[in-house]
């Protein structure tokens, strides 16, 4: 197979030195054109005689003995590349691995808080100055008590008017807001969430800026230097907060919503209401909070029940 050397040594220099890709990178190929080598080897094949059914074969016999879905994408992808340039030096008639697609990787479940963690959280008071722990201790209410997108969050106005993207009416307990697809719903907003909004509401003018933009001054959520909160800042906001607060694992704004989901889910079993909460237009994306639901109880019965672990 010595031929099968000199020709991917040939692609690995066409790719270092013609399309200039990263030392990295072209190690990451060598090692995909080696796999593809032995592969070959193994059934006395030559790289240029390889055909469909072969990679079909050697894929599915990736993906039993255990490489993600997402790997062996990534393997195909530097396989294709190496056919689709000896095409063009016409030493094989198609490429044997055009139509070839990687197994689906399963979705990942989407990380929730447990109840205790996310109570710690929401009650976390932190020694920062007053008015960015009632401001951060307003937003952690909303996103979890509300299981608003960061989006959503940063959105909101102090006040309804014409212009709002999204508000909260106080004396209703709902947030108005302008989700996915510029689609409208109210959610409720509960009582600590509306206590933590009328402190920051009483604090907020002291974030007030001369020179501030009509959206900033509009907005219920603001930064160090009056303008509209950004989503980013949240985000770091709210990773700090968890670090502080003592919490195993950072937290993000659409962690809080997903366990918002859950915990609901947990209780009540409604997966519709659920998923008008959320703004889902699919009731299959608010699913996957059954699984989530399944896998709490599957931890508490093998955590509490006598013959979970029973051996045969």
């Amino acid at each position: 197979m010595n031929q099968d050397c000199a020709l991917t040594e040939r692609y690995l220099e066409y790719v270092r030195t013609e399309k200039r890709l990263a030392a990295r990178t072209v190690e990451l190929y060598a090692l995909d054109l080696a796999k593809l080598g032995d592969f070959a080897s193994a059934q006395q094949l030559a790289l240029t005689d390889v055909k469909n059914h072969h990679v079909r074969r050697w894929i599915a016999s990736m993906h039993s003995g255990g490489r993600s879905g997402r790997g062996i994408a990534l393997i195909l992808s530097g396989w294709r590349g190496f056919y689709a340039w000896l095409g063009r030096q016409s030493l094989v008639a198609s490429n044997p691995v055009q139509d070839v697609r990687a197994p689906k990787a399963p979705k990942p479940l989407p990380k929730a808080l447990a109840v205790d963690d996310a109570v710690q959280f929401a009650d976390f008071a932190s020694d920062d100055a007053p008015w960015l722990e009632a401001r951060d201790a307003a937003m952690v209410e909303l996103l979890y008590g509300s299981g608003l997108r960061v989006g959503e969050l940063v959105g909101l106005d102090a006040v309804a008017s014409a212009q709002a993207r999204g508000w909260i009416d106080m004396q209703a307990g709902e947030a108005h807001v302008l989700g996915k697809g510029s689609k409208r719903r109210s959610v409720p907003v509960g009582g600590p969430a509306l206590r933590a909004l009328t402190h920051w509401l009483d604090v907020r003018t002291t974030v007030t800026v001369a020179g501030q933009s009509e959206s900033d001054s509009a907005a219920l959520f603001l930064g160090r230097n009056g303008t509209r909160l950004s989503a980013q800042s949240v985000w770091q906001r709210l990773k700090r907060r968890s670090q502080l607060a003592g919490l195993n694992t950072p937290v993000h704004p659409h962690m809080l919503r997903h366990s918002f989901a859950s915990h609901v889910l947990q209780s009540s079993s409604d997966l519709r209401g659920v998923q008008e909460l959320l703004g889902h237009a699919n009731i299959s994306t608010t699913q996957v909070y059954t699984r989530l639901d399944f896998q709490h109880l599957a931890k508490a019965y093998d955590a509490a029940h006598p013959r979970a672990r029973a051996k045969p």
